[in-house]
């Protein structure tokens, strides 16, 4: 009888060894393809927060420094470095004063701004021989002679663009009007843009500010490019899409390199300036070639066929909201 009972109790055993055994490698490994699933997903996300935070970085050194020969960015080189010399950088806090044409380099916007002073200018687009004879002539008048340095090159249109959507975002803060549109359809459009996307209100009165100046430059309806900007990118300057659409206005960097060349180079894709400047002028091309704002909208989007998928409903539609919000009439383009 004991010899029978052996065998069932040591099964009793053996069954109460394995069973807290086989519970834990179960537990284990559950947590390991935890583990694995968290290694993959970081995995994935990690390269992409790493080229914003770089995409950033590059944008606040472009906006707030000018550097020699063609900005930060303005080569395919990715080994540049930061200038050592600033002392001819211009003032934003005083009075821009317009660069001779003669000069100055052309940027999308026809003009450029240079120092806060007329010395200043000419030090900034005058060869050194001529600074050094105007120095005579400046001392023959009877002005005190200031020792003549030579100029140090900087980025004039990447820092016209830098400095005129500050100036308008210091415009916003004023609450200065916008030309054309009276103060009740300004705080409209800012009220608007800023609940409906989240955006402060003095830098949705600076967007609007600026796409009604350069709407104006291009012929182009200004609430249509602040419904593109909405559609593209919600008012987020730094966003990026799947296929490497950047900015406000969604611009291929890798498509138009030209026009970012001449406005201070690939960073300045992320200028909300820079980016609705080259936006708009994709935009009137569109519809100057397809002859409508809904052909020209279609071949924004890169829609070839009949079909844009929804896109240029969605931009019509939120440019009648907006309208609506503002007060402002459409334009015809």
């Amino acid at each position: 009888m004991s010899a029978g009972f052996l065998p069932e109790r040591l099964q009793h055993r053996l069954r109460a060894l394995v069973s807290p055994v086989s519970e834990f490698i179960h537990v284990s490994a559950i947590y390991l393809g935890l583990a694995v699933l968290t290694t993959l997903g970081l995995s994935l996300v990690l390269p992409s927060m790493r080229q914003q935070s770089q995409q950033l970085h590059e944008v606040v050194l472009a906006m707030f420094q000018a550097d020699g020969a063609g900005g930060y960015g303005g080569t395919e080189s990715d080994n540049w470095s930061p200038p050592t010399d600033l002392t001819e950088a211009p003032d934003v806090s005083a009075p821009v004063a317009a660069a001779p044409a003669s000069a100055s380099n052309s940027s999308a916007t026809g003009s450029s701004t240079a120092g806060s002073s007329a010395a200043g200018t000419v030090a900034q687009a005058t060869p050194p021989a001529a600074a050094q004879s105007a120095a005579p002539a400046a001392s023959g008048a009877g002005a005190q002679q200031a020792p003549v340095r030579p100029p140090v090159a900087y980025n004039a249109r990447l820092a016209s663009a830098s400095i005129d959507f500050f100036q308008a975002l210091a415009a916003s803060m004023r609450d200065q009007p916008i030309p054309g549109v009276t103060a009740g359809q300004a705080k409209g459009l800012r009220s608007y843009l800023s609940r409906k996307y989240r955006i402060a209100s003095s830098v949705a009165g600076a967007l609007a500010r600026t796409t009604f100046a350069i709407g104006k430059e291009f012929n182009v309806d200004p609430q249509l490019l602040l419904a593109v900007i909405a559609i593209e990118s919600r008012y987020n300057p730094f966003v990026e899409s799947a296929v490497g659409a950047q900015g406000l206005m969604q611009i291929m960097g890798t498509v138009h390199r030209d026009k970012l060349r001449a406005s201070g180079g690939p960073a300045s894709i992320f200028n909300p300036v820079v980016n609705i400047r080259i936006g708009t002028q994709i935009l009137a091309d569109c519809i100057r070639r397809r002859g409508s704002i809904e052909g020209g909208l279609a071949c924004y989007v890169g829609a070839s066929g009949p079909s844009d998928g929804g896109y240029g409903a969605s931009v019509l539609a939120e440019r009648r909201r907006i309208a609506l919000a503002s007060g402002i009439p459409l334009g015809k383009r």
